[in-house]
């Protein structure tokens, strides 16, 4: 054997070419093996969720948290790696095997529809309107669709729909998912939608060629699609439009998509649509999209397809169109070194990103890290590379909350989260990235009981932070910037000494989602927070409530209680 290992020793010194082509070929097959390995199957979840005492904590008393210790900082690290396995998956074709189970759900009508009611009153989103005909030649409901053929619930269904701004949702053979803004099919009867859903076997999910559909009754009507096209709302007739709205054209067999179609070849990012008349435009000073009206004032039917609405002269039905308004897309670094520097501080999770993305489009000027993300910079964040002292950016992202480090900036902008919606929003950012979510693994594993336990006490002694050692500190709430995002903006571009032009915000609002909002998709259907953890988490609401209100500041917003 030893013979044998010297002879190939000295073979490999006199090819040594080989030798490298070996140990190349030897490496790939290896990594070949593992890929094959790791997408052999879905993880599996095991175990259940943990029981009280890994999340609870002490209910604190008012002002408490001040005593906590601030051994819960955390750097803004990279996510942690790992494969994650969506649910989501599309097929052409539909299993016969499965079809031919259609027959064993056949008598399930009077089950069904105890689950619809109850569903219904349960989750208080949409309304059952009946069971349909499908066709897969032609659908009857024709936006998007998703298909799961283990975890499909009606849940799923309606929240996926409802993210994309569909009226719609419908189920089909117990797991595939149709949504759509329009139905057109005719009645079956309640008996043919008759298939359980593959992940709630108490609700029916349509059945063969048969959907059970529902209208999404809570619908956000800011994030409504039509297409590719966001509907923004019913609005009155602006004073000069020809100048409000300056390119035009008369439509005498009107539809959504002919004015819709019509602006996008013109570049135009509003589309107006009043009765025969197809408008376009900007939302400027002269038509702000902040004074919406009824929308029935706007349902007048369109000559072109009578299940839309087209708008009448006085009222316009304004969607927006795929152009990007470039009025507030220019950034640059600033000119001049700045004198003081402004952090823009948040407890993780709680959109700083996003308030940057923001800031950025309004001011025209990048921002800054305490910390560095690739990711970010990737994304099109070029201050992100930048020292945060080297004085180029409007501000400074962190998520410090020492008192040296607070400190070390002359003023900040405080933006703070409901701390339940930033928890979760952190956790999924940890485990699935920056637009990922964690898996369900983590969730019901220790990660979670054990990351609430670290960082909800954090949450409490961020804020308590700033507020204590902050030199000059805007309160923004984030749940604030959401609902009223001209008046918040305007607050914050304010501290930074930058007076940005109204049209610009008004830009900004038509382009406020950015690179990093989460789909829809992976919503968990379950609140992961036990009692012990809502009680302690309570507890730290109440201390930075009080904390806020002894400094002449509102409180935390109302939406934070009850839990």
């Amino acid at each position: 054997m030893a013979k044998l290992l010297v002879k190939l020793q000295r073979y490999f010194r006199r090819k040594p070419v080989r030798f490298f082509t070996l140990l190349a070929l030897y490496l790939a097959a290896g990594s070949l093996v593992f890929l094959h390995s790791g997408f052999a199957g879905e993880p599996t979840v095991t175990g259940t969720q943990r029981g009280p005492g890994a999340g609870e904590g002490p209910g604190l008393p008012y002002l408490g948290v001040m005593q906590l210790s601030r051994g819960f900082k955390a750097a803004a690290t990279m996510p942690d790696g790992g494969r994650r396995h969506g649910p989501w998956f599309k097929s052409a074709s539909k299993e016969p095997a499965e079809r031919a189970k259609a027959g064993e759900y056949g008598s399930n009508r009077s089950r069904a529809l105890r689950a619809r009611s109850g569903h219904e009153k349960e989750e208080d989103r949409a309304r059952y309107i009946g069971c349909y005909v499908d066709n897969t030649r032609r659908r009857t409901l024709r936006g998007v669709s998703f298909f799961d053929y283990k975890k499909m619930t009606v849940f799923r269904c309606q929240d996926n729909c409802a993210e994309r701004g569909y009226l719609y949702a419908g189920l089909e053979f117990g797991a595939e998912c149709y949504c759509g803004h329009k139905i057109q099919a005719s009645n079956a009867s309640e008996s043919e939608c008759n298939m359980a859903c593959k992940g709630e076997r108490s609700n029916i999910c349509g059945g063969v060629n048969r959907l059970s559909i529902y209208r999404l009754e809570l619908a956000q009507e800011s994030a409504r699609r039509y297409g590719s096209a966001i509907f923004r709302g019913c609005f009155r007739r602006p004073d000069n439009i020809s100048i409000a709205l300056p390119i035009s054209q008369i439509m005498l067999n009107m539809s959504v998509d002919k004015c819709v179609d019509f602006c996008t070849e013109k570049e135009y990012p509003l589309s107006a649509l009043a009765g025969t008349a197809c408008r376009c435009g900007f939302p400027t000073t002269l038509f702000t999209l902040h004074e919406r009206e009824d929308e029935q004032l706007c349902a007048q039917k369109c000559a072109g397809e009578e299940f839309e609405s087209c708008g009448t002269a006085e009222y316009l039905l304004v969607y927006q169109t795929q152009v990007q308004d470039n009025r507030c897309m220019d950034r640059r670094f600033l000119p001049t070194r700045a004198k003081q520097l402004v952090a823009l501080a948040s407890f993780p999770g709680a959109g700083n990103t996003w308030a940057r993305h923001l800031i950025e489009l309004a001011t025209g000027f990048y921002t800054g890290s305490y910390y560095f993300d690739g990711s970010l910079y990737n994304k099109g964040f070029k201050g992100e590379r930048d020292h945060w002292r080297s004085g180029r950016t409007i501000c400074i992202k962190t998520h410090e909350s020492g008192q040296k480090e607070i400190e070390s900036f002359d003023s900040a902008i405080l933006l703070i989260r409901n701390p339940y919606k930033a928890l979760m929003a952190e956790f999924n950012r940890k485990y699935g990235g920056h637009i990922g979510f964690a898996a369900h693994a983590h969730w019901k594993g220790k990660e979670w009981p054990e990351f609430v336990a670290n960082y909800a006490p954090w949450w409490a002694t961020h804020t308590l932070d700033w507020l204590r050692y902050g030199k000059k500190v805007l309160v923004v709430h984030f749940e604030d910037l959401k609902r009223d995002l001209f008046v918040q903006l305007q607050r914050m571009v304010g501290l930074l000494g930058i007076s940005a032009c109204e049209d610009r915000l008004l830009c900004v609002e038509g382009q406020k989602d950015g690179n990093f909002k989460r789909s829809g998709l992976r919503k968990l259907e379950y609140d992961p927070y036990t009692p012990e953890m809502r009680k302690m988490i309570s507890g730290y609401i109440k201390t930075v409530d009080t904390a806020l209100k002894l400094r002449n500041l509102s409180g935390v917003p109302d939406d934070y209680y009850p839990r």
